[in-house]
């Protein structure tokens, strides 16, 4: 089998300026302290839902009872984490307002919940442009060469952004769940005038060649990624690492032909459902951990770290396999059906500390790896595709649309998980997300045929030859 260009021309790295690093840092950390933000609110569930409610559990602290006497926001826990459901689904509708939700609230003590939802869903239309943007800034820098090592790694950004969110909030809970909110926000501050200053969005800024240019040099000395000398008579749709090819320039591309270019639609759909579930771990883990085994709450948040480790490792790793392969749907399709096995392994975790890290790293693996994926390699791939090369304000696009999507699926699941858990319990949530897993597999089941396919004549062409 033929090894793909990253390691037929020497080391990949090798071809990157302090340029390429500076902006895979910055984009890298303004993602990751948007996530902190977010992985705070989902931190302090168990918090809030003790401010608002009159539960058994507050006899003992008078402030509660009288916060919700004066207020009457939620006449029990249940109620209470309905509603911390519909807000994490109004913020991935709308996709920082968080200080102001989350501690000036608290500090003049004025409880509404019109006003929550007003703050949550202004949070999310500032957060959701995030993700489109700094995926076309990678776009713009790095080309499809190691593509799926380089996005693997830097797509790491949405868990390093949940493991510095649950560390803050975690550090400073005992203090009031309003100061999680402060010290996140003021971090984000920060590092949003860092980002402003300091980031550049494609290397022709500094008049170094862009990665069009580089790609087309290229192309005259080498073959494409994809097609054998056998096979370059037959023209093989790719709907992952496109092909390249010397093309006319093309600035932008209106929303309709963004969905559709081959695969947008498949994997966007794909990315609902697998996103539905990736995103109910990070809102709802912490607070799975606190309700289900009676864990405290800061320890729960801590432990929900490895579910982003494991994801970390899962899309560095499968990254870097679907540039040896030159497909990415392959190795999707086989991570996913592990998912469903840890899945069902991790519903069925004992009530042991050291066994629930371990599952849930498995279990961020095999669904945050391919989430990270299609978010960041893929999407990439999508929007570079040969019909629409040249055009930063296409990547953007079909960028938008895939996270979008996921995000509208996201947000459904969210509603639909505490109202599964609130009726029916916590396995009929892993039930949910293993048919919602299952259903990823089946959008992309087209392409893991069509790719698997290529792959095995591919090998028994290598064969042959041989």
């Amino acid at each position: 089998m033929a090894w793909p260009n990253i390691f037929q021309r020497g080391t990949l790295f090798s071809r990157f300026s302090h340029h390429h690093v500076v902006v895979f840092l910055l984009t890298f950390f303004s993602y990751s302290l948007l996530h902190a933000s977010r992985k705070t609110f989902s931190n302090v569930k168990v918090s809030i839902s003790k401010q608002w409610t009159p539960s058994a559990f507050n006899k003992s602290i008078r402030l509660p009872v009288e916060i919700w006497s004066s207020n009457h926001l939620f006449p029990s826990a249940e109620e209470a984490t309905l509603f911390l459901g519909t807000l994490d689904t109004i913020f991935l509708f709308s996709y920082a307002v968080v200080f102001v939700f989350g501690t000036v609230t608290e500090w003049l003590h004025f409880y509404n919940k019109g006003l929550y939802c007003c703050l949550w869903i202004g949070n999310g239309l500032l957060q959701s442009t995030g993700w489109p943007c700094v995926v076309a800034v990678m776009g713009n820098w790095f080309g499809r060469a190691g593509r799926g090592v380089v996005f693997g790694l830097w797509s790491a950004c949405a868990s390093v952004g949940n493991i510095l969110g649950a560390c803050l909030a975690s550090s400073v809970l005992q203090y009031g769940y309003e100061y999680a909110f402060l010290v996140t926000a003021a971090v984000q501050l920060a590092g949003g005038i860092i980002i402003f200053f300091g980031l550049l969005m494609s290397p022709e800024e500094i008049g170094l060649p862009g990665i069009e240019a580089e790609e087309n040099f290229e192309e005259d000395a080498h073959r494409p990624l994809i097609n054998d000398a056998e096979n370059e008579d037959e023209y093989e749709p790719n709907y992952s690492i496109q092909e390249g090819s010397t093309v006319t320039q093309v600035k932008a591309i209106s929303f309709y032909q963004a969905c559709c270019l081959p695969g947008v639609i498949p994997y966007s759909l794909a990315y609902a459902c697998l996103k539905l579930v990736n995103y109910s771990f990070f809102f709802w883990l912490p607070f799975y951990l606190s309700n289900n085994f009676r864990w405290k709450e800061a320890e729960a948040d801590k432990l929900s770290i490895w579910y982003d480790v494991g994801g970390i490792i899962g899309g560095t790793l499968q990254g870097f396999i679907s540039d040896m392969l030159q497909k990415r749907a392959p190795v999707l399709a086989l991570s996913l059906l592990l998912a469903v096995g840890s899945l069902i392994g991790y519903s069925r975790s004992p009530n042991d500390k050291s066994i629930n890290a371990l599952l849930m790293a498995v279990t961020g693996f095999f669904i945050g790896g391919p989430s990270n994926m299609i978010s960041s390699a893929i999407s990439a791939d999508l929007g570079r595709q040969e019909l629409i090369q040249g055009s930063s304000e296409a990547l953007a696009t079909v960028t938008g649309i895939v996270d979008g999507t996921g995000s509208i699926g996201a947000a459904v699941g969210q509603y639909l998980v505490s109202l599964i858990q609130d009726n029916l319990g916590w396995m009929w949530v892993f039930y949910f997300f293993i048919l919602m897993t299952s259903c990823t597999i089946l959008f992309i089941s087209p392409l893991i045929v069509r790719e698997t396919c290529y792959l095995m004549q591919r090998r028994q062409t290598h064969v042959l030859s041989e």
